[in-house]
C-alpha cells in the first residue's frame, strides 16, 4: 500500500492544499489499493473507469482546491443516487438502473470537490446488518477474513479499514453506520436525526427512523464529512441547521459523567465475553478524567422493541409496497423484506399511535437521564462477527432470535428517538467489537469530542 493512504482526510486535505499531494496520485494510489485489496474484500461496487477517474483528478489539480473535500475520492453507499452511476440497492429489481440526478447528501459532497469513484456495498434494500446481495455479493469483514462486516454500511466501513477511502458516507435506520463501524476498526456516526437531510420525496413528516450520516477512520473526519452533508432542506418540514466545522475536538473531560448502561439489566442477549470487553475498554474514558458509572436500565426493553417494530415496519411497508402489491415484483423481495411489508400492512391507525406514544415516553425518560449524565454507552452489537455465509445469528447466548434483526436490539434505544451516537471501535482483541455513544439531541459536536479522546487513547 503507497504510505500516502494511511494519512486521513483532513491529513490529505491539507497535503493537497499545499501542493504536496495531487489529486491525480492520490486517485493513482487509490485505484491500486481498491485493486489489490477489494477483490477479496467486495467493498465497493461499480467503480468507474480509471481513465475517467484519473481525468476527473488531473481536472482538479488544474484549480484551487479550496474546498471542504477538494481532490477526495469517496464511494457512496448503493442506496444512494449518484447521477450517472447505477443504484442497484442491492436488489435484482434495480441492478442496473443508472441515476439521472445526485440525491441532496451526494451532490453536497461533489460541490465540496469530493470524486465519487463507484458505490459501497449494502444489504438489500439496506434490510440487515450483515453485507450481501444478490446483485454484488457478499462484503467480507476487513480484520476478520471470512466473517461478516456488518451492515448496512459494511461497504463503506471495510472499504475504510483497508485505506480505499479516507471519508465514506452511510445510513442508520438499525445501527447500520454503527455496528460495521465497531466490527471494522473504524467510526461511524448517526447524526441528530434531522441534521443530514433525506430526499423530499412523498412523506416527509411522518418517518423520523432513519438518516444519513459518516463514517470515517478519525473522528475529526467525521466532523469534515458531518460539516458537508448537514444542512436543512427547505423542502422539508423537520431540517436543522448546518454543523459548523469544529477544528479544536481536542478538550479536557474531567469531571465528564458517562452513563454505562451495559445489557440493559440482562434484556439485551450478549454472546460471552461482549460485555466484559466493552466494560475493560471503557475504563479508557476513565483514564481520560470522565466518571464511568453504571446505569439501571431507565424503561422496559420490551416496550422499546414493541414500539421499533412497529414503526419500522410501517416505514419499511411504506416505502416498498408498491413492489411488494405486484407479484411480479414481490418475487424477488427477501424473505425479510415481505416480513416488513406484512406487518406493516396490517397495522392500524391505532397500534402506530400507541407505537409513538411509547416512543415519547422513552424521549421523556431519555431527557431525564441526560441531566445526570453527559453521554450514554452502549455495545455497538450483541455478538461478534459471524461466518459471511450466515443469513444472520439465529441464536444468541443459547437463546434463537425470534426476528431477523432481534440480535441487533441494542442499537434501538438511540433510534427509536433520533439521538446523536458516535460509534468507536475497541481494540480487536480478541475480535472486533465497538462502543456506542450517544446524547440528547443537539450533542453531536460534545459526541465528537469524547470520540476524540478515545481515539487518542486508542
Amino acid at each position: 500500500m503507497d504510505p500516502i493512504l494511511s494519512n486521513d482526510a483532513t491529513d490529505l486535505r491539507r497535503l493537497m492544499t499545499t501542493g504536496a499531494l495531487s489529486a491525480e496520485d492520490l486517485m493513482a494510489a487509490t485505484l491500486d489499493q481498491i485493486a489489490t485489496v477489494n477483490g477479496t474484500a467486495n467493498a465497493i461496487v461499480s467503480l468507474r473507469p480509471e481513465d475517467a477517474l484519473l481525468d476527473e483528478a488531473r481536472a482538479c489539480d488544474q484549480t484551487p482546491k479550496d474546498r471542504p473535500l477538494s481532490g477526495l475520492p469517496i464511494a457512496v453507499k448503493d442506496l444512494a443516487n449518484v447521477a450517472g452511476l447505477p443504484t442497484s440497492m442491492g436488489s435484482p429489481l434495480f441492478a442496473g438502473q443508472v441515476a439521472h440526478a445526485s440525491d441532496i447528501m451526494v451532490q453536497r459532497m461533489q460541490d465540496a470537490g469530493a470524486i465519487v469513484i463507484g458505490k459501497t456495498n449494502t444489504p438489500e434494500f439496506g434490510l440487515g446488518s450483515h453485507t450481501y446481495n444478490p446483485v454484488h455479493g457478499a462484503t467480507q469483514n476487513a480484520i476478520l477474513p471470512g466473517m461478516s462486516a456488518g451492515g448496512s454500511s459494511g461497504g463503506a466501513a471495510v472499504a475504510l479499514a483497508l485505506n480505499m477511502v479516507s471519508i465514506a458516507d452511510g445510513s442508520d435506520m438499525m445501527g447500520s453506520l454503527r455496528n460495521p463501524a465497531g466490527w471494522n476498526g473504524v467510526y461511524g456516526m448517526r447524526p441528530t436525526w434531522g441534521l443530514v437531510p433525506s430526499e423530499p420525496v412523498g412523506d416527509t413528516f411522518l418517518h423520523q427512523l432513519s438518516t444519513n450520516g459518516p463514517m470515517a477512520r478519525t473522528p475529526r473526519d467525521l466532523a469534515l464529512l458531518l460539516s458537508v452533508q448537514s444542512g436543512a432542506d427547505p423542502r422539508q418540514p423537520h431540517g436543522l441547521p448546518r454543523f459548523e466545522l469544529e477544528q479544536n475536538l481536542e478538550v479536557d473531560i474531567k469531571g465528564a459523567r458517562i452513563g454505562w448502561l451495559a445489557d440493559w439489566g440482562g434484556a439485551y442477549l450478549m454472546e460471552e465475553g461482549v460485555i466484559n470487553h466493552c466494560e475493560a475498554e471503557l475504563t479508557r474514558f476513565g483514564v481520560a478524567g470522565a466518571i464511568i458509572e453504571p446505569v439501571a436500565p431507565p424503561m422496559s426493553a420490551a416496550e422499546i422493541w414493541e414500539a421499533w417494530t412497529t414503526l419500522r415496519s410501517w416505514s419499511v411497508a411504506s416505502g416498498l409496497e408498491t413492489l411488494y402489491a405486484q407479484e411480479k415484483t414481490r418475487a424477488h423481495l427477501k424473505p425479510a423484506a415481505i416480513w416488513e411489508i406484512e406487518r406493516g400492512r396490517k397495522l392500524s391507525a391505532m397500534e402506530v399511535q400507541r407505537a409513538s406514544v411509547i416512543r415519547s415516553n422513552w424521549f421523556k425518560a431519555a431527557h431525564e437521564l441526560f441531566q445526570s449524565y453527559d453521554a450514554l454507552v452502549l455495545p455497538s452489537a450483541q455478538c461478534w462477527p459471524f461466518p459471511i455465509d450466515w443469513d444472520w445469528p439465529k441464536e444468541i447466548a443459547g437463546q434463537s432470535m425470534d426476528t431477523y434483526h432481534r440480535w441487533m436490539e441494542v442499537v434501538i434505544p438511540v433510534s427509536l428517538i433520533g439521538l446523536p451516537s458516535v460509534a468507536v471501535p475497541l481494540r480487536p482483541k480478541p475480535r472486533p467489537m465497538g462502543l456506542q455513544l450517544f446524547g440528547p439531541r443537539g450533542s453531536d459536536l460534545k459526541l465528537l469530542r469524547l470520540a476524540q479522546i478515545w481515539h487518542q487513547a486508542l
